[in-house]
């Protein structure tokens, strides 16, 4: 999932944002959203904090509250999060070798008057391939420890009967997540697919699947053997493909 986060207090320069994105994701097979703000406020910063998507920022160095240059360091410092994408959108020029020097890693300082279509889609381009190339991880907080988990490391992940919160298996052990497997869901990729209403499974670390016992065996040796007989032929679809 791809969180284009935009900061804008003009509603005109929300949708040339908007369109310009849509125009470019109609060439990418990806799941995305936007979260629209005026300024930098406590909601905006409340916002940016939770770790669950990749998000691209296009950042207003004006805003009702805040400015621009200040969102970034609030990014790049006190969250150290260097892997989201910034691009930074101005009237004014005057603040680029500023924002450009201050080691913020803007993808570009983009004036609304100089070719802006194009460059912003160049800019949103340049975000999506650092998207493709990052590690993917599913990051979540259970019981104030932040968890950083690699997807090609999980084995599945299933909503925990009786309770408000989901079991992700591992090569490498199991975690606990509070919330829903739906939530969970938006936080994963394509390799993911649901065997069961209750249980999601990572396609890559299946060996083999018994669709006669109706068990999965996964790379490590692990089994698993709760799914939905709705979901057998399209599991079947999905092995054949990886053994080909």
């Amino acid at each position: 999932m791809i969180d284009f986060v935009i900061c804008e207090e003009n509603a005109s320069y929300v949708t040339i944002y908007k369109k310009e994105i849509e125009k470019i994701m109609m060439n990418f097979d990806m799941e995305y959203s936007y979260h629209i703000f005026k300024g930098y406020d406590d909601n905006w910063k409340e916002y940016v904090a939770n770790d669950g998507t990749f998000k691209v920022h296009i950042l207003a160095l004006q805003a009702k509250v805040g400015s621009g240059l200040d969102a970034a360091r609030f990014i790049r410092e006190e969250l150290d999060d260097w892997q989201s994408m910034l691009i930074m959108v101005s009237t004014h020029m005057d603040y680029k070798n500023e924002a450009l020097d201050n080691r913020l890693m803007l993808i570009d300082f983009i004036c609304k008057y100089d070719s802006f279509n194009r460059r912003f889609g160049e800019a949103i381009k340049i975000a999506l391939k650092n998207y493709d190339k990052r590690p993917k991880a599913l990051k979540f907080t259970y019981k104030k420890i932040a968890y950083n988990i690699e997807l090609r490391k999980i084995l599945y992940i299933e909503k925990e009967q009786d309770t408000k919160r989901c079991i992700c298996k591992t090569i490498d052990g199991k975690y606990l997540i509070a919330g829903n497997l739906k939530t969970i869901e938006t936080m994963l990729d394509k390799r993911f697919i649901k065997v069961h209403r209750s249980i999601i499974v990572n396609s890559e670390q299946i060996k083999h699947y018994n669709s006669k016992e109706n068990i999965i065996t996964f790379k490590n040796k692990d089994e698993l053997s709760a799914i939905s007989r709705y979901k057998k032929k399209e599991l079947e679809r999905v092995v054949r493909g990886l053994e080909q």
